[in-house]
């Protein structure tokens, strides 16, 4: 991926380069947190010209590296005000690898408010006026698009959200079956998009080579190893096939770790209606989908086609995140409501979790009562309709709770925290606190390490309160390694448990290059990428005092295990310390 597209949409222009050498190496999350850190100043407002909206597919991406196929995404958030990577799936990182692109920089606004798609393809790249799109969402967009430039391309788009420039808003890509349904959620990258004037990206890879890796052989016996760690583990080979991250529902309340209310207890009595299970059930009987890859090459096969009682496509099955942030975080156990609300996001384009927390916070309010389903999907549908009361929803938990006079409220850096919960799982409670990125479970996922999943990791024998900051730090690193390759986060658990699984990815790592990478290389590479999203923040104006969960946390203990998050403020102080 020799090739850089910088997209300048003050002047319109496209213009291919070589990859500079300061970015050489480079991929994925180190890419885009590079670019972000080196060329964006950070008092900027991220939706102003400075502001500067990156992609870039990893370094293994679009090999044939196992769940390789992730699109990393990076500006200065409109959320939280720092810095921002969100990844996702779908086919438009592979196409970007097959097409040599190692990333794209947007910067500039337009000078007139027309709406745009840039077109890009082994011809080159152009930025076209596209008017007839605005308002339209995610799934009519992808439509339209489709009808002029067919389905064997990738798409990826913003909604009325995201041209609307809320905070929450996501960046949709699409998958094998040409659905925009694969999301970059967090952060409000869309906003950032939308602010650019672009609609959506058209990638064309026809026509294009194969991507090389050196002996093709060699790499091949690489990713047999990274294969079949993935596929022995419990969880992304059994679990997750069968089930989804849906999975996770019935783990995570048995461990009192399912945060329900509003984060008030630890377990939901309506787990086995919203479980992976019960998801698998429905969707059997109504003749949808099942153990679906969301991009080529992903052995993990999490991805669902959930259908309603008429047997008519509602949108994709709710991973475990969206089932939790409107299912029991509300205290809903109704799926298809669930299901209803999270297509309703992927179509308009935001991040279920913020929205799922901010529609807590209405009933927080009292504007609904908590476990009113139908109440719920009433004041998501508000921003279907782009409503004041919408758009306030989709501008994010913290900003609706401060419009709705809202104390309780459970956000780090300004965006909404997840189904985690962290006084019981306290490793995930340090990387919540920590992460450059807010309260983030793709930053750092310790909630193998802390319930005993990963049972070779060194750190399950001594983990007390003091080993729980040591602990986070290393799996934060690590997956900052793991986004700049292209890897998918579930891979964390086989990349701590199994011996084979990183010798596999440096090997592929090394074939592809002709790098000579060992596990020093490997966490030297995350540590330097979070060091330099951490300066970026400091930067932008954070403290240490950030790097904290909300008082409650640590006040409140929490049912049924009654426990406090209590990990010592002089211990997440040091988390920078590398």
């Amino acid at each position: 991926m020799d090739k850089l597209l910088l997209i300048d949409m003050k002047k319109g222009e496209t213009i291919f380069s070589e990859m500079p050498a300061r970015y050489s190496g480079l991929g994925g999350r180190g890419m885009t947190s590079t670019v972000v850190a080196g060329e964006v100043h950070p008092l900027c407002h991220p939706l102003a010209e400075e502001n500067k909206l990156v992609m870039a597919p990893g370094l293994l991406t679009g090999t044939t590296a196992s769940c390789s196929g992730r699109l990393s995404i990076g500006a200065k958030s409109p959320l939280t005000g720092g810095i921002k990577e969100s990844s996702t799936g779908g086919l438009a990182a592979q196409k970007l690898a097959r097409l040599d692109i190692g990333a794209i920089i947007i910067e500039g606004l337009p000078a007139t408010r027309d709406l745009y798609i840039v077109h890009i393809d082994a011809n080159g790249a152009r930025v076209i006026i596209a008017n007839e799109l605005r308002g339209l969402n995610n799934n009519e967009t992808v439509e339209r698009l489709t009808g002029k430039y067919g389905n064997k391309v990738g798409y990826i788009c913003i909604g009325r959200a995201g041209e609307m420039r809320l905070a929450a808003s996501s960046i949709a890509t699409t998958d094998m079956d040409n659905i925009p349904c694969r999301h970059a959620g967090r952060g409000g990258l869309g906003a950032v998009m939308g602010s650019k004037g672009i609609k959506a990206i058209v990638v064309d890879d026809r026509g294009a080579a194969s991507v090389a890796v050196g002996d093709a052989k060699e790499f091949s016996e690489f990713n047999k190893l990274w294969a079949k760690s993935l596929l022995d583990d419990p969880n992304t080979g059994v679990g997750m096939p069968a089930q989804g991250s849906a999975a996770g529902t019935v783990i995570m309340n048995r461990e009192g770790a399912f945060p329900t209310r509003n984060f008030r207890f630890g377990q939901f009595e309506g787990v086995s209606e919203i479980s992976g299970k019960a998801m698998r059930k429905i969707i059997k009987e109504r003749g949808g989908r099942q153990a679906l890859p969301c991009s080529p090459g992903c052995v993990i096969r999490c991805h669902r086609v959930y259908n309603d009682k008429d047997g008519k496509y509602i949108g994709k099955g709710p991973e475990y995140e969206t089932i939790w942030a409107f299912g029991a975080n509300l205290e809903i156990d109704n799926l298809d409501i669930i299901a209803e609300m999270g297509a309703i996001c992927d179509d308009c384009g935001v991040d279920t979790l913020d929205v799922g927390v901010a529609v807590g916070m209405a009933m927080e309010a009292g504007i609904i009562d908590f476990g009113d389903g139908p109440g719920a999907l009433k004041l998501v549908r508000e921003i279907e309709k782009a409503s004041y009361l919408g758009r306030i929803l989709a501008s994010g938990a913290a900003t609706t709770a401060r419009v709705l006079g809202v104390s309780r409220v459970p956000v780090v850096k300004g965006q909404a925290m997840v189904a985690y919960e962290p006084r019981v799982i306290k490793g995930m409670g340090v990387s919540l606190a920590t992460s450059p990125m807010g309260a983030d479970h793709t930053s750092g996922y310790a909630t193998a390490v802390n319930l005993g999943w990963a049972k070779n990791w060194r750190y399950v024998p001594k983990l007390q309160v003091w080993g729980q900051m040591e602990m986070s730090r290393e799996i934060q690193v690590r997956q900052a390694a793991m986004d700049s390759l292209g890897l998918c986060m579930f891979g964390n658990t086989p990349l701590l448990n199994d011996r084979n699984a990183l010798p596999g990815v440096l090997g592929m790592i090394n074939t592809k290059y002709g790098w000579h990478w060992q596990e020093e290389d490997f966490v030297a590479l995350g540590k330097e990428v979070m060091k330099k999203e951490h300066e970026f923040n400091v930067r932008a104006g954070f403290s240490p005092a950030m790097d904290r969960l909300p008082l409650f946390f640590y006040k409140e203990p929490v049912p049924p295990l009654n426990t406090v998050f209590d990990i010592p403020d002089s211990e997440l102080d040091r988390f920078y310390d590398f």
